[in-house]
């Protein structure tokens, strides 16, 4: 008890840097759900953790990864005469085991209470299962739970899932008829609105033959309509939808193909350029203490010149440090009917990883119509820039799913390994991002 007590005096009120940061962990007391962790930082002089050497990039920055064999484990950092002291508890999560569907006697009644209440495939809180983002005021059949999931009846034998704090029990409501729709052709958007005499959940699928699914009409129907959006456009690509209730009537827009002019084909096209983060919320913190809000915002900024330049409509979610809520990002792109929105980030990873061994450029789509694009401008930033291209990948971030545009988050390279840390922090290394990001967009729309 004596030791335990000795040491918490000494990471409290003994610990003394001189020319050393560290930068993660944030603690000199942390808790970790991983077999290992990382140390990130710079240091002006050689640094030893636990007696070993640190290897130090040119820029003094370094990420050391420790592995955690004990419950408690002490790491000692010393660098100089500076020296910290940090306890790092290992926290391995205890599986509590599974749950188990419970049926309902009969059939429920729940409507929805917030807007863009996720309707899910599966009974998981994460990853790609987004049916549908349902608005309040949308009714459903529930027959069971899971966990912390209502089972939705979609029709017969079909089923979907919605957590229940989105939704509050309610009487049963009348049956829902859809009395047809209407077909409005303007020069920007195919428009279909439907008629119905309630809310019911609905599905939008992609493809060349566009998918409009309602269910849970009357007589357990399902309507579906199918739009040969590909051949209506000329053999184009898709670049942007959105559907949504107007009181009972529900507005689908497809929008058209664009008038691209090929010798400046960014012409009047409307971007939403992203400096993640913001405010009090700083992202992450590179190897050599710059804050990812920083970076992304003076990339926004060379971006938004360079797009400018070649003759776009730019719009940006903020031009100074202050903090942008995520559904503000989202309102901003759908408000100004942004043809295409990108959010700018530094990297990092969890414990467990290792921070010198990866490194370089990804995208994050959620929408398939967006990944033409999200491929485009990665290989030419991979190309342009000389980073390791770590591929496209389709994610549920909030940024880039609820977006009417073709919305992708650019990873332009990862915060704590120190290589890629050095390139960051250079301001000549992202204008030649921005430049690489504008490029791909010019190719792409040149391209439609």
């Amino acid at each position: 008890m004596k030791k335990v007590v000795l040491l918490l005096c000494l990471l409290l009120f003994g610990n003394v840097c001189d020319g050393f940061d560290i930068v993660y962990p944030k603690s000199p007391i942390v808790n970790v759900a991983a077999n290992s962790t990382f140390f990130i930082g710079s240091s002006m002089e050689p640094l030893k953790i636990n007696g070993k050497d640190v290897p130090l990039h040119p820029t003094g920055a370094f990420a050391y990864v420790v592995s955690l064999p004990e419950d408690k484990n002490v790491f000692t950092v010393e660098s100089g005469s500076g020296k910290k002291v940090y306890l790092i508890r290992k926290i391995i999560p205890k599986y509590s085991g599974g749950s188990t569907f419970i049926p309902y006697p009969q059939t429920r009644f729940y409507t929805v209470t917030k807007d863009i209440s996720p309707l899910r495939s599966s009974p998981i809180d994460d990853g790609i299962n987004r049916m549908a983002h349902l608005q309040k005021g949308v009714n459903l059949s529930v027959d069971g739970e899971y966990s912390g999931f209502y089972r939705v009846i979609l029709g017969k034998e079909q089923y979907g899932w919605i957590g229940k704090s989105y939704v509050k029990p309610i009487k049963q409501t009348d049956s829902v008829e859809l009395k047809g729709y209407d077909y409005i052709d303007n020069d920007e958007y195919f428009t279909f609105v439907f008629h119905l005499t309630g809310m019911v959940p609905f599905e939008m699928v992609e493809g060349d033959v566009f998918l409009m699914k309602f269910y849970n009409l009357k007589d357990d129907d399902i309507y579906e309509m199918n739009f040969p959006v590909k051949e209506a456009s000329g053999g184009k690509k898709l670049i942007g939808y959105s559907g949504e209730y107007q009181g009972n009537d529900f507005v689908l827009k497809i929008r058209k193909p664009l008038k691209i002019k090929r010798k400046c084909p960014l012409k009047n096209i409307k971007i939403v350029v992203d400096a993640g983060h913001g405010g009090q919320e700083e992202g992450t913190t590179g190897c050599l203490g710059d804050k990812e809000k920083d970076i992304t915002l003076s990339l926004a900024k060379y971006l938004e010149t360079e797009l400018k330049n070649r003759g776009a409509n730019v719009i940006m979610t903020r031009e100074s440090d202050i903090y942008v809520g995520l559904q503000q990002r989202v309102d901003i792109t759908n408000d100004n009917d942004a043809v295409v929105f990108i959010s700018l980030h530094g990297n990092a990873l969890p414990d467990g990883s290792d921070p010198n061994k990866i490194s370089g450029t990804g995208i994050y789509y959620y929408y398939p119509q967006t990944k033409p694009l999200a491929d485009v401008i990665l290989n030419t930033m991979a190309q342009k820039l000389g980073t390791k291209n770590r591929g496209a990948i389709q994610a549920s971030f909030a940024v880039v799913r609820n977006t009417n545009a073709l919305s992708l988050l650019i990873e332009t390279a990862y915060m704590i390994n120190p290589d890629d840390n050095a390139k960051l922090v250079s301001p000549e290394f992202r204008r030649n991002c921005a430049k690489a990001i504008a490029d791909g967009l010019d190719k792409y729309f040149s391209s439609l």
